[in-house]
């Protein structure tokens, strides 16, 4: 009689992997920090100003060990909704959520570097379209022209790079439009309502354009 032949385990899917995850606790420091400031730890995340480690220390002694609180503001700083709000451009806050700072360009450039290679797994074309929004808005927030934030903004990702080029050309052809409508309308002799009228363009268009 033929013995059975013993067949391979099958690989765990990658969704019973999941289930048989314990669920990640979340930290107590940071529900700590939820509790004391809500607007900042809370549903929305914003860019924490500079010194907010120390600033809790000296607050609350008694509460955080050192350690502990660096680790959970680490954390709290790495996770994709902190970086998408530095991405976004959102401003430096203290822990009353006011705020107090812009965060410096190199901060933005990172967080949208890293939030795109994050968002690239859930769907690269979407991310790229992302991408070059961000990046555009953010050359425009730096004030540097392209050669000084391509200096200061290195981006080793080719295809980071790539779409970086396509935003500076976005950015030098909105220019040249603003050029040539700003021309035009100084030599139609029109008020600004009557010039956008004229045109059929948007009253705010046209002044941001050419005012």
């Amino acid at each position: 009689m033929t013995e059975p032949v013993a067949q391979p385990a099958r690989p765990t899917q990658p969704a019973a992997r999941a289930k048989q995850r314990p669920a990640r606790q979340p930290s107590p420091v940071l529900e700590k920090l939820f509790a004391l400031y809500p607007r900042m730890f809370g549903a929305r995340f914003l860019p924490l100003k500079l010194g907010v480690y120390q600033e809790l220390l000296a607050l609350h002694p008694e509460e955080f060990k050192k350690e502990d609180l660096k680790i959970a503001l680490g954390q709290h700083a790495r996770s994709t909704r902190y970086l998408e709000a530095v991405a976004m451009g959102e401003q430096r806050h203290d822990l009353n959520a006011q705020p107090v700072e812009p965060v410096a360009p190199e901060h933005v450039h990172h967080a949208i570097l890293e939030v795109f290679r994050r968002r690239q797994a859930r769907g690269p074309q979407a991310a790229a379209i992302w991408l070059r929004a961000r990046f555009v808005a953010a050359i425009e927030a730096s004030g540097l022209a392209r050669d000084a934030y391509m200096e200061r903004m290195p981006t080793p990702d080719p295809v980071a790079a790539a779409v970086l080029e396509e935003a500076f050309a976005e950015i030098g052809e909105r220019a040249a439009k603003n050029e040539a409508l700003r021309r035009a309308y100084a030599a139609s002799g029109k008020t600004v309502e009557a010039f956008a009228e004229m045109y059929g363009m948007d009253l705010g268009d046209v002044i941001k354009a050419v005012l």
